[in-house]
């Protein structure tokens, strides 16, 4: 059965083609009586979960034995109940007495009570996946609550991305639901490929590992995925994660990708408040990479980001961000640490090289940030007091090879070729 779904390159979706396109997918997909799990983006992620919660709660909550909604954090740290309610868009009264056979739950990806084995790819499955650019065996594990119910559906929005081409899909499992040892293994092979090579590419050996992976989960997988320009949904697509993702990759590199004739020398990439760490507010170098001339550099301009992350900030304040030719060059020294934290260093700081002990980036990252001078020189990545930068100085000024971008992280910016 092919995904059902719409989607418009010059035009928002009306909410009542949103919600008729998912109460018609739904309405397929025989859930009565079954034990269903919906995992759901975190607050990282411009999406309408709360209208989608509404529509599949309508739907399912006196028809389903269950409704459970895992956020699929990754390893991002864990929502507060009250967080997990605003992007559900209800409140505590609301969700006792109007959404009560709802129930929430945040991924805990470090507890490993938490985690099961649901297979294993084998060193030989590795190498043809990655056109032997790796060879190793890799355990896969992921959240134990997969395991209670009949049916997954995987909700959430399509964008280009770093690590695996184009976000969503099976991507929502793994890593968003996936224990360790997988999610270090894919984000390092990706850095491996390079951002600039797999950001907005489709077809990627990072999302083949990623869907391998997936099918070994027993539970039927169904998906809804949304594209979004801004705050807006213009495209929905409903049916095996691997079909809603397709359509939706499609529309997405049509509306989540602009195209730019020349490179620029200075680029000041605003993050948004949900990006609030440097882990997620990196998506402003990711998304700016390919159109920065050699030699420039990228601003990002966060004042309200005062750490680089609770999470793994004690990793990155040891191995500081860095090249991917610069820990090539010295595996044996960090290949110890974990592979998806090393990726993030690398995708921050971007291409570059590493010979005779000198490291060259090709583009200057510079922190305009809260967090402190002092660290930011820690950790390799320049630094400007965010006090002295009025962001309309830098607008309209793109003849002059200068770029404003108010909201940077989800559109990638390419050269027109």
């Amino acid at each position: 059965m092919l995904a059902s779904g719409i989607g418009y390159k010059d035009r928002a979706l009306t909410d009542a083609e949103l919600r008729e396109t998912c109460e018609q997918a739904v309405s397929t997909w025989a859930l009565a009586g079954k034990r269903v799990l919906v995992i759901i983006p975190d607050h990282t992620r411009t999406c309408p979960t709360d209208k989608i919660f509404c529509i599949l709660y309508e739907k399912l909550a006196n028809s389903a034995a269950l409704l459970d909604f895992l956020v699929a954090l990754g390893t991002h740290p864990p929502m507060s109940q009250e967080h997990i309610y605003q992007i559900a868009g209800i409140s505590e009264y609301e969700h006792r007495n109007i959404f009560p056979k709802a129930r929430f739950f945040n991924h805990m990806w470090k507890d490993p009570d938490q985690l099961i084995s649901v297979g294993n790819l084998s060193s030989k499955d590795i190498g043809e996946i990655t056109n032997g650019l790796f060879e190793m065996d890799v355990t896969i594990t992921c959240n134990k609550m997969v395991r209670g119910y009949d049916t997954v559906i995987i909700m959430g929005p399509v964008f280009p991305h770093e690590v695996v081409g184009f976000s969503g899909g099976n991507k929502y499992l793994f890593p968003g639901i996936a224990g360790q040892e997988i999610i270090d293994f894919f984000h390092w092979l990706g850095a491996v490929i390079t951002n600039t090579e797999i950001i907005g590419t489709k077809h990627t050996p990072v999302r083949k590992v990623i869907d391998r992976a997936s099918s070994m989960i027993k539970a039927d997988r169904k998906a809804i995925c949304l594209v979004m320009e801004g705050e807006t949904p213009v495209g929905v697509y409903c049916g095996t994660p691997e079909e809603a993702w397709s359509n939706a990759a499609d529309l997405s590199a049509q509306v989540n990708i602009e195209y730019k004739d020349k490179p620029y020398h200075t680029v000041l990439s605003c993050a948004p408040e949900m990006y609030d760490d440097l882990w997620t507010g990196g998506k402003c170098m990711y998304k700016i990479e390919p159109i920065v001339a050699y030699g420039g550099k990228v601003i990002i301009y966060a004042p309200h980001i005062t750490d680089i992350s609770p999470v793994h900030g004690t990793v990155l304040h040891e191995i500081g961000y860095h090249t991917r030719d610069y820990f090539l060059a010295q595996w044996d020294k960090f290949k110890g640490y974990p592979w998806g934290v090393v990726a993030h260093s690398t995708h921050v700081k971007g291409a570059g090289t590493y010979e005779d002990g000198v490291e060259k980036p090709r583009v200057e990252v510079i922190l305009a940030t809260g967090i402190p001078e002092d660290i930011c020189r820690k950790v390799n990545l320049a630094y400007m007091d965010y006090r002295t930068i009025d962001k309309e100085e830098y607008a309209g000024r793109e003849d002059e090879g200068i770029l404003l971008v108010r909201k940077a992280g989800e559109v990638l910016y390419r050269l027109r070729r």
